[in-house]
């Protein structure tokens, strides 16, 4: 079983910044593509894809309503991948996360994910 534990998550005001965090599965983790995905649950939403990494750390890429403000990395000699979240808007507000994949590319599709984490949330207020 992967498990994949977030962190970095809160309630912030409109402009801060905020890193998230996901560990994940020790020695195998250089082995997973993994991507980030949010879903507002107040708001009944669909799940939407945030950005995606691939083993290596490149083929990064990022969902249509992310504009810039958000960057993905990760490191593999600590098991983390990060998402580097500024100038946040309210519309950020959501439980963020983690995925991962075994081998292959990141996906924007998150039934290509077997392995998630629990979620942390992010709450913007104006």
């Amino acid at each position: 079983q992967v498990q994949l534990v977030e962190s970095g998550g809160g309630l912030v005001q409109a402009g801060d910044s905020l890193r998230l965090s996901c560990v994940g599965p020790g020695r195998m983790f250089v082995d997973y593509s993994m991507a980030w995905f949010r879903q507002d649950h107040g708001k009944e939403k669909a799940r939407e894809f945030v950005g995606g990494i691939n083993r290596s750390g490149g083929g990064i890429k990022y969902g249509d309503s992310i504009s810039g403000r958000f960057s993905i990395s990760r490191d593999n000699a600590k098991n983390t991948m990060y998402l580097q979240m500024n100038n946040l808007e309210p519309e950020d507000t959501a439980s963020y996360y983690c995925a991962a994949r075994l081998g292959g590319l990141a996906s924007r599709d998150d039934s290509a994910y077997r392995y998630w984490g629990q979620g942390t949330q992010v709450t913007v207020s104006s």
